[in-house]
């Protein structure tokens, strides 16, 4: 058993191309639902994305100069990096999902789960929404 959800995750050298943007195996389609549509799916993408900017603006506080100095060059074009990064998290998680070959509406599928008596309230009180009602939530 224990091999079997071995083969079903990445190795190191797997995960980390895969963290910025190479396509994993077929056989791990399921694994990356869980990684990029469920609980945490946020946080991991965030702290992928916190990594590269960190590592370029890091030589950056080895100049000799004073820690304002230092503190004024790299904290605005970090702290931007991951405004960005937020804010299209939503985004690069449905591409990378698609990407694989996953269906890329299991980004919304925390929020559903979340939302679940909500929906099940308004059931409940007007009755069933039309078919031809939307339910994609793609921004585009």
């Amino acid at each position: 058993m224990a091999d079997a959800a071995a083969k079903d995750r990445p190795n190191v050298w797997q995960y980390i191309g895969y963290s910025y943007g190479r396509v994993l195996p077929s056989s791990m389609r399921m694994w990356v639902a869980h990684d990029l549509a469920d609980h945490g799916a946020v946080r991991r993408h965030m702290i992928r994305m916190a990594i590269p900017p960190f590592l370029v603006l890091a030589p950056f506080w080895l100049l000799p100069a004073s820690f304002y100095v230092r503190l004024e060059m790299t904290a605005p074009i970090y702290i931007w990096a991951l405004l960005m990064a937020l804010a299209l998290n939503k985004v690069w998680r449905r591409h990378r999902l698609a990407q694989h070959g996953v269906d890329p509406n299991l980004v919304d599928e925390i929020n559903r789960k979340k939302n679940a008596h909500i929906h099940e309230a308004y059931i409940r009180k007007y009755g069933p929404r039309p078919s031809d009602a939307k339910s994609n939530s793609s921004p585009f």
